[in-house]
């Protein structure tokens, strides 16, 4: 009888991990664009740097993530009441990103979850926003990739994948 221990390992192979970190952060820059220019439209008497940082304040509240630029987690913590108001907002000035943020933000849960990080709370919040559609299906994460990767290309993020002549 094997008295092995039972391995808790990741039920996902360690190498796609990054590769689906990737692909979420790639959604998130073509959260940033959009948002950016709605606040951009809506806030027309505010600077650009207020833009960005209402918009990346607004994008690591949703995603959990700590901002890489100090000013912008001052901002969304001096200004948590206007960060609030959109992400409540989210559902109509993003709509036609809501069903690559669902899976986005699934995603990132997915992996966290396989490197002992607990992050539900984005989806909950997610959720409680109206922009988690629960019953859509999980991509697989080559599914995802690939539409990651045709959003992005859409928006001139990433060069379009041209596809490869078949070999004589």
């Amino acid at each position: 009888m094997n008295h092995e221990p039972i391995s808790h390992e990741p039920t996902v192979d360690n190498k796609v991990i990054p590769v689906m970190r990737e692909a979420v952060t790639m959604v998130q820059v073509v959260l940033f664009k959009v948002l950016r220019q709605s606040v951009h439209d809506r806030y027309v008497d505010q600077t650009d740097a207020y833009h960005t940082q209402l918009a990346g304040a607004v994008i690591n509240n949703l995603f959990g993530t700590q901002p890489l630029d100090e000013a912008v987690g001052v901002f969304g913590t001096v200004n948590r009441e206007l960060v609030e108001r959109e992400l409540y907002g989210l559902k109509d000035t993003v709509q036609d990103l809501i069903p690559i943020l669902t899976d986005a933000l699934r995603m990132k849960t997915i992996c966290d979850n396989q490197e002992g990080i607990h992050s539900i709370g984005s989806l909950l919040m997610a959720k409680t926003l109206g922009i988690l559609q629960e019953g859509r299906d999980l991509p697989l994460p080559s599914t995802f990739m690939l539409q990651v990767r045709t959003l992005a290309s859409a928006y001139g993020i990433v060069e379009p994948m041209n596809p490869s002549p078949p070999e004589a």
